[in-house]
């Protein structure tokens, strides 16, 4: 099976070092010295890792074949691919790769159907479930330990417990910090003729 693990960015410097976006959580066994990455599009690959190094908190790499800023600067935005045997789990038993996730059934707690998910997506501050609801409307789940209480991969579904309105807009409290700094300005009465 193939994942992502990565998207070439800028080049930097003038060694044929690239700038990298890491889509993994395992870079140090993905996006190691001598690995051997497909690419996206295909036809610029497959590409051998020669080096990495931390810089500024970003992850910079140089391949094999790339010798200075002009080639490393032809790679931006391809995408890096790694074979990954299909059994294999991450370490960590609270880690799921996304082909795992992708199609388990989203459910609540009593059981309710909820939907299927279609897509992960990484977001910076964390990531969501991108849920195909019976109807055909999506509905975006942040998978956060708080609203996801459980993964089974035996059953093939992800139980959630989600806020008030996450699911259901009718459900959805509306407060605005604006309404509670006029009421405590007032006393707390209600606004109106006295």
């Amino acid at each position: 099976m193939q994942l992502v693990v990565a998207r070439i960015g800028r080049a930097h410097g003038i060694k044929g070092e690239v700038t990298v976006e890491v889509r993994t959580d395992e870079p140090e066994l993905r996006l190691g010295p001598g690995a051997v990455l497909a690419t996206a599009p295909a036809d610029k690959g497959p590409l051998t890792i020669e080096s990495g190094r931390v810089h500024s908190g970003r992850l910079l790499l140089r391949f094999e074949g790339v010798p200075d800023r002009t080639a490393a600067e032809a790679l931006r935005n391809i995408l890096l691919i790694a074979e990954v045997d299909p059994a294999e789990l991450p370490e960590d038993e609270d880690e799921f790769y996304d082909h795992q996730l992708i199609d388990l059934d989203v459910v609540l707690a009593d059981g309710t159907e909820i939907g299927r998910i279609t897509e992960i997506s990484h977001l910076p501050s964390q990531d969501l479930f991108i849920v195909e609801r019976p109807d055909g409307s999506e509905v975006m789940i942040p998978f956060v330990e708080e609203i996801v209480t459980g993964i089974d991969l035996e059953e093939q579904r992800a139980v959630i417990t989600p806020p008030p309105g996450l699911i259901d807009e009718s459900e959805a409290v509306v407060a605005s910090a604006r309404d509670e700094e006029s009421d405590e300005r007032a006393g707390g009465q209600p606004k109106g003729d006295a």
